[in-house]
């Protein structure tokens, strides 16, 4: 039997969502054959997996349309469709594809309302609860995009629109067309760039934050070792990420030791421990935690309710400076 947890609700920046503090990430469940794929993925274990999620009391999943080339929200779909659980649905757009699978990136109107009808579709709904721009490219086609997902809101398609990887200066750009609800930023102990200038300016302007990658793509689970990273399949694009490869990535293992060490007081996993690290800054609203099997989502679903105490934030702020990447 699943015990379901009741977590605070975190208000979303300046909308009405009310987030648990972790939600479940589709980017891995997109599955293998394409740029960014994590290789070969069971489309009833990403199932399982999403299910789990919502038992256990997660109340948001966070897609994109170009996570598998549009399968990923069609897995999200299927599981909707075979639970009884209501989830706020989030999906990203402005990366598209060719008949070949090759990768290209448009943020004209025209594509853009192209994308949306197709997420609905994909989906299965009949309005998209925040709708994201997933990169701010290309540049000159910012205005345009941002103008175009106020309007789809306006027509209902969407009721709150946000941001993924933009620089304060693209978030000012398009402030002065339409507020922004969220930004999706990478942030974790080992990209913590977000907390110089993007996290201040999410705090003083009202908008909320769920960060990607908090585990850095697995990195950071416990479950990680120099002989599974060696082994990942040929298309899994971690094999070119720079943590994944030395110099970095003794010293990464050794911070899971760390994590590990704390996580064992608590009987909680290194994972859940360094998701409870960007959840300490009260910049972030919620984390997305990916999933690709029910047993890796109750293992991490400690992270609902977990929090770092300021000693042990301290211990690992501690490492890090001494163990410079």
């Amino acid at each position: 039997m699943t015990t379901k947890l009741s977590p605070t609700l975190r208000t979303l920046g300046n909308s009405d969502l009310q987030l648990t503090p972790i939600g479940f990430g589709a980017w891995a469940i997109g599955g293998g054959n394409w740029e960014y794929a994590w290789g070969p993925q069971d489309d009833n274990e990403s199932i399982a997996a999403i299910h789990r999620a919502l038992d256990l009391g997660v109340n948001w999943i966070d897609t994109a349309a170009i996570y598998g080339l549009g399968h990923s929200e069609e897995v999200v779909a299927r599981a909707l469709k075979t639970t009884s659980h209501k989830p706020l649905v989030f999906t990203k757009c402005s990366m598209r594809w060719h008949p070949d699978r090759s990768i290209y990136r448009s943020l004209t109107a025209a594509s853009l309302a192209e994308e949306l009808e197709a997420s609905l579709r994909r989906l299965g709904v009949e309005t998209i609860d925040l709708y994201q721009i997933h990169w701010p490219d290309p540049d000159a086609e910012l205005e345009e995009g941002w103008e175009a997902l106020s309007r789809f809101r306006e027509q209902g398609k969407i009721r709150w629109i946000g941001v993924s990887n933009f620089s304060v200066e693209q978030m000012k750009r398009v402030q002065k067309i339409a507020p922004i609800a969220s930004l999706q930023p990478p942030y974790s102990m080992l990209r913590p760039a977000a907390e110089t200038e993007l996290l201040p300016f999410a705090q003083a302007n009202r908008i909320g934050v769920i960060n990607y990658s908090p585990m850095v793509s697995g990195l950071l689970t416990g479950k990680m070792t120099a002989e599974r990273v060696a082994a990942f399949p040929a298309d899994d694009w971690r094999r070119k990420s720079a943590e994944f490869n030395e110099p970095r990535l003794s010293r990464n293992l050794k911070l899971v030791e760390l994590l590990r060490e704390i996580g064992d007081g608590h009987k909680v996993s290194p994972g859940v421990v360094a998701v409870a690290w960007t959840l300490h800054n009260p910049a972030i609203t919620a984390a997305i935690v990916g999933g690709r099997s029910a047993a890796q989502v109750k293992g991490l679903s400690p992270a609902l309710e977990f929090r770092l105490s300021d000693e042990e934030y301290a211990r690992i702020h501690a490492f890090l400076s001494t163990n410079k990447a």
